[in-house]
Order: structure tokens, then sequence, then C-alpha cells
């Protein structure tokens, strides 16, 4: 499995060569960069989840023939990661995803290049920081004590599904947040360079109700894209002026995979003058049967869900919106959570900043050539009724098999 794996990923990434493009500041390396890379993304496919785990198996000869070099400890590797450029991972990434753009593997999402931003909590600890850890003061039972953390803005593409396979979500890029920085600052610091790397990547972004802001609004409207955002702030003169337009205009009926929806749909609307364009807001009441464990009996639920957009109904009916706004949950169901449970990519590897935005940045290339390899390379038939992690285990142990036997002495 692993062997095919690489043998996707360099032909249709040339993934030695993308590594080899990528360089740190050793003075004078014994071992090269690329090796160094090419073992941790390894150790993210295999899901070894931690350093010492990668090193415990460094006698398999699977290495000295991938690799064409010996593998390296474990400190060399969180080493190389500080003063790795971060710049040219990010180069990387970018080049993935252009080469699943040109062989269009990344079809547009219901007519859109739909994008989601969220930010995510890596790391917080009570004694361990360095210099790049922001911090904040914790109420606890022993007092007030002052927590370190590190937190960054992902940025995932949404790609629409073909016919009999599964969309291919792209994690494209990441942005570690600044000491005092708020999320929306620092979300805005990566769209500014994702959009001069790739302009045509997507045209509208998804986001929770903390990118409710005039300023997120209008960097994407001066820039020509569109916005996605929950609304949920009671205080707001639009929610306020759409609640009270609920009591007065009958929901039209729609519908979702088992569920029975209410929809609103309100365009033209100028409450909130701080935003460049009028805008239009969506609500979904959506009623839906649920199962309890506990008894086996059935119970009716209800979720009420309002979005706030800059597309006019002209580009996006309201069934599209639904769908959309329901998107902006893939960035935590198949980005963080996945990553952090199945992929260790909160671990630290090495606590220093720049190494951590590093990890990451690797973890998202591999994320990236993996998905691509399962949903566009492997049959539907061999790949149905199998769950990722399954192919992750089989890697892994083609791993443990070939460091076993050579440390035994038997033939591999």
């Amino acid at each position: 499995m692993l062997h095919r794996l690489i043998r996707h990923a360099e032909k249709i990434f040339d993934f030695s060569g993308l590594l080899a493009s990528v360089h740190d500041q050793r003075p004078q390396p014994r071992t090269p960069t690329a090796v160094v890379l090419k073992a941790a993304v390894a150790m993210f496919w295999a899901r070894l989840g931690s350093l010492n785990a990668l090193e415990s198996v460094s006698a398999a000869r699977f290495w000295k023939r991938w690799l064409e070099w010996h593998t390296t400890s474990a400190d060399t590797i969180g080493r190389v990661q500080s003063t790795v450029s971060v710049g040219q991972l990010r180069s990387g990434l970018h080049d993935v995803y252009s080469r699943l753009k040109r062989n269009k593997a990344l079809p547009l999402n219901l007519g859109h290049d739909v994008a989601v931003l969220d930010g995510h909590e890596q790391h917080a600890s009570y004694r361990r920081h360095c210099a790049g850890c922001r911090q904040r003061t914790i109420k606890t039972e022993r007092g007030e004590r002052v927590q370190f953390y590190h937190r960054q803005v992902t940025l995932m593409l949404l790609p629409g599904a073909r016919a009999g396979r599964k969309p291919l979500r792209i994690l494209l890029d990441c942005e570690p947040m600044l000491a005092d920085e708020d999320e929306v600052a620092t979300a805005l610091r990566l769209l500014t360079r994702v959009l001069a790397s790739h302009p045509r990547a997507f045209d509208l972004v998804l986001a929770d109700a903390l990118y409710a802001t005039a300023p997120f609004f209008n960097f994407l409207i001066d820039r020509g894209r569109h916005a996605l955002v929950v609304l949920k702030d009671e205080r707001r003169n639009l929610y306020q002026d759409v609640t009270a337009l609920l009591a007065h205009v009958p929901p039209q009926p729609g519908r979702r995979p088992a569920r029975d929806c209410q929809w609103w749909d309100f365009a033209g609307l100028l409450s909130w003058p701080q935003v460049k364009t009028p805008l239009r807001v969506v609500r979904s009441q959506e009623t839906y049967s649920v199962r309890r464990q506990l008894d086996r009996t059935i119970s009716q639920e209800t979720s009420d869900w309002i979005w706030v957009t800059t597309l006019p109904p002209q580009q996006a009916p309201t069934e599209r919106i639904v769908a959309w706004g329901h998107q902006r949950w893939d960035i935590e169901n198949f980005g963080f959570n996945e990553l952090v449970n199945g992929w260790g990519a909160d671990h630290i590897y090495k606590h220093e900043s720049h190494a951590i935005e590093a990890f990451l940045l690797l973890a998202f290339l591999a994320y990236n050539i993996f998905h691509a390899f399962l949903y566009l390379n492997l049959k539907p038939q061999l790949r149905d009724g199998k769950p990722e992690i399954y192919w992750a285990r089989l890697i892994a142990a083609e791993i443990y098999c070939a460091a076993g036997t050579r440390k035994l002495g038997h033939a591999p």
C-alpha cells in the first residue's frame, strides 16, 4: 500500500522534486532537507504519532530504497523543521492544488469554487511555552494562572463531488495567530497571501459567526469574492430587522436529506451600512428524527440556522445557500477532527513556533496526497466499506514489518 501511494505521489505530483525545492538554514547539512521532509510525511501517512515512533522503525529497508539515504534521528528532524522554509512548503501545497485543478479533480461545488475558513487551537499548557506562544489568564481552583497556547487559521477548499466519488477536500494553507491578534485579522492575512498566489482558487468563502464583521465582508467584496457567514449576534441591527420580518413573512417549504425544512430568504437588506453592498439573510428551520440510544425511541428534533451572505438570489437559490451553510462544518469534521484524532497533527513534535508551523504544513501536504490517492486512484470496489484508518494501518504495517524482519535477521 505504501509503495502504491508513493508511486502515485511521484507520478501525479512529482513528490520528490517538490520536496527537493524546499531548503532550510543549516550552513553545512549532513542530511538533505528532502530526506527529513519525506520521513516526516511518511510518519503522517502511517499515523505513527511521534518522532520517537518514527525513529524506532529506522531499521526498515524501505527507507534506504525510497530516501536513497539513511534515516536520521528525532532530534535532527525537529531541528530541521525549526529552520525549514515554510514559504517553500506552502508553494508545495499550492503546487499539489494546481496539479489537481489541471487534472480536473476539483469540480465546481454547485456552480462555485468554495472555501471555508476557521481557527483551531493546537496546543495549550500551563508550563511549556516558547517565544511564539500566545497567553491568556485562566481562573482555576488554585487562582488565576497563565496558560500558553498556539492557534492558527486554516483555509480548506470544498470542491464538488463527482458521480460515485466522495468530494476531495483540500487543505490549502494556514496562518498562525500572532500575540494580541484576533482571528479575523489572521484570516485576512491568510486570504491576502492565497489570493496573490492563486487568484482563481475560490469565489465564495464560508465562515462561522466570528467572521460576521464589516472588515471581513468588505475585504472579500473589494476582491470580487462572496461571503457566507453564520449570523448569531442578537444585538446586531441586521439580526433584529430579520427577526421582525420573520413574524410577518411566511416560510417556503424546503427539504434536505432526512430533514423537513422551512426556509425564509430576505435579499437587498441595508441594515448593516458598514458593509459596502446590500446583504441577504437566509433562515432554515429543520426538523429531523433521532433514535435514542438508551431506549431506542424516536423523537423529533428541530434546529434553526441563520446565514448572512453577499450572494444575490440570481446567483444562488435558497437551496444552495442552505447546502453551503451546512458545509461550513466540513472543516471541523473532515479537517480538524480527522487531523487531530487520526493524524496526530496537534502533537507538538518540537515546541518552537516555526517548527510547529512547518510540521502542520507537512501534515496538510500528507493529508492532500493521501486523499487524492484514496479517492482518485483506488477503485471504488476496493475502497468502499473500509474506513480511512484501514489504509493508514496497512501503511504502518508495511513499515513495522520491514523494520521487525530486518532487526530479527530475516529476509523482508
